[in-house]
């Protein structure tokens, strides 16, 4: 073991929000705190992202008098292990339990610590609500919009959001119905009014990931936490099978740093890795993914040299896109879950038949796009939708009915045709196939009822993420009204969805079941405790700030519980 140059109690690897709760902990409880982030920015994956944590039972719902317990919600999770069949290694009973127990008093801490959280969009029910237990409302939890000048010098070290406006993300959805929602023009022009007062004002706001990020950022510089950037972590220390430390690479050389009460890695995954996908998942694709530029597995590869099992690495949160060309070096890829979950849209194979409920989970649109491609050409599958898709609705960003960008033609994008066998044999599918599932789609329509997948069902198909809710009907409209419109849709994600096994403490655990002292983890560097399925928005981050909470406690010796 190589001499230390330095020592803290707790070390966290990486900065997202699992990060943060953590280190708030530790640092009420008196210890030091070191995170290392290796790129240059704080926040990872959740900073690009909606911010949503997935509490069931969270304070926001019960001061609402929602009618929500943990009972409930342990049905709902349990139900959900069953959809799957073969139980996942990253879950158990008893670990969902402490999951739920923690969640909401994670919550509390957090808001204690002057991290400012509301109860999210009304209209985000769990992704399976039709479930026992499950939650037809919201059971999710999100940030205030956040002014970034509260972070004073460390401004330009918060990885930039995707909605940088003073605006709840709730209204932000809505907004994005605006030729639907009769209230989006004065939303608008509220949200232009407080822009004109905060740039007056010398304020600079964010708002979804970003803003939890910034406000947990905020509160842990604020607690004492040293954070040091573009510090990868090169190895894990161990003593006598006991982790003890971290190597990492800063400033050109290696320093090797001792951690007196332990390691927490949350490092996020290996979406940027192509060679791990390609083990782990093939036929996913690294250019397909939103995570950030240091999401690449180093973590994973470095716990389980040191014995830790990994599980759940088929595993991705899917995100649905569909690339327009010139988007590839956007942001944030153009999602597709929206084009084809509402109203006159469908999503067909390559080989023109319609295969899904498109208005599902997208971690299960796309693990079901991957599982038809292994069957039929699936990857891209064809979005299908009409000139009433196109009057009402925006694709890859863009509202198209009146001039469809010219590139988008030309490079064979965007196909378009008067009729649906044109279409078809301009997508280079069956013309009588995709004929007959627009007709039967139609028929579906006309009977109220869409008797193949039951799109529409559940309360979460209507949702505005997904359908439109500003419709008289959120989710089934005929495919009938030319011109015809096909756009290709790609299984993309928003993080990968294993790593290693932990136990109800958040510590790390061996092959064999025992538990790798001094080294926990949390976030998507876990396999997940919701197993292969996904529980609703936040289903990530929500489990990641709940295990960094728990992790800490139990390293502080506060519990071994919560």
């Amino acid at each position: 073991m190589p001499p230390f140059d330095e020592t803290f109690d707790w070390i966290v690897v990486g900065s997202g929000a699992g990060s943060f709760a953590s280190a708030l902990v530790m640092r009420e409880a008196g210890y030091s705190v070191l995170i290392l982030e290796k790129t240059g920015f704080a926040g990872g994956t959740t900073a690009k992202s909606g911010g949503v944590m997935w509490v069931p039972a969270n304070p926001f719902m019960l001061a609402e008098g929602e009618d929500d317990d943990l009972a409930k919600a342990e049905r709902y999770l349990d139900a959900l292990q069953e959809l799957d069949g073969a139980p996942a290694s990253g879950t158990s009973p008893a670990k969902r339990r402490a999951f739920l127990e923690a969640g909401p008093r994670a919550v509390d801490f957090l808001v204690a610590q002057g991290v400012a959280l509301r109860r999210g969009p009304e209209f985000w029910p769990d992704y399976y609500d039709e479930l026992p237990g499950g939650c037809k409302t919201t059971r999710t939890v999100v940030a205030e919009p956040f002014d970034l000048k509260q972070l004073g010098p460390m401004q330009s070290r918060l990885r930039k959001g995707f909605a940088e406006y003073n605006v709840l993300l709730a209204d932000a959805m809505k907004m994005g119905h605006r030729r639907t929602n009769p209230e989006a023009g004065k939303m608008m022009l509220r949200m232009a009014l407080r822009t004109i007062k905060d740039k007056l004002l010398g304020r600079k706001f964010t708002t979804a990931g970003a803003a939890l990020q910034g406000r947990l950022f905020k509160a842990a510089i604020d607690a004492g936490t040293t954070i040091r950037f573009e510090a990868a972590v090169t190895q894990l220390v161990t003593d006598q099978d006991a982790v003890v430390g971290v190597a990492v690479s800063v400033d050109g050389g290696q320093k090797v740093i001792r951690a007196s009460r332990g390691v927490l890695v949350n490092a996020g995954g290996f979406a940027k890795n192509q060679a791990m996908r390609d083990r782990y998942m093939p036929g996913t694709n690294s250019e397909w993914s939103l995570v950030p530029e240091g999401d690449t597995g180093d973590l994973h590869k470095e716990m389980e040299r040191i014995g830790a099992q990994l599980a759940q690495m088929d595993q991705m949160v899917g995100y649905q896109a569909t690339i327009s060309p010139g988007s590839e070096a956007n942001y944030v890829l153009p999602g597709a879950q929206g084009l084809t979950g509402k109203p006159h849209a469908i999503l067909v194979d390559q080989s023109g038949v319609r295969y899904m409920n498109e208005g599902g989970s997208y971690e299960l649109y796309c693990e079901t796009m991957l599982k038809r491609h292994r069957e039929v050409p699936a990857v891209p599958s064809w979005a299908i939708f009409d000139s009433q898709y196109t009057a009402k609705y925006q694709v890859a960003g863009q509202f198209i009915d009146k001039k469809p960008p010219k590139r988008w033609i030309e490079e064979r994008y965007l196909h378009k045709s008067d009729s649906i066998r044109g279409l078809a044999h301009s997508i280079d599918v069956d013309p009588a196939r995709l004929s007959d599932t627009i007709t039967q789609w139609n028929g579906f329509v006309a009977n109220g009822e869409d008797a193949q997948f039951h799109r529409g069902a559940r309360a979460y198909d209507g949702c505005g993420f997904v359908g439109d809710p500003f419709s008289a009907e959120p989710s089934l409209g005929t495919v009938a009204k030319g011109p015809f419109y096909a756009v290709p849709v790609v299984p993309g994600d928003v993080s990968t969805y294993g790593g290693a096994v932990t136990d109800e403490c958040g510590r790390v655990l061996r092959q064999d079941g025992s538990v790798i002292e001094g080294l926990y983890a949390t976030g998507v560097s876990t396999a997940s405790v919701m197993g292969n399925v996904y529980a609703g928005a936040g289903a990530s981050i929500g489990p990641a700030v709940t295990f960094g909470y728990i992790a800490a406690r139990h390293a502080a010796g506060l519990d071994n519980a919560a």
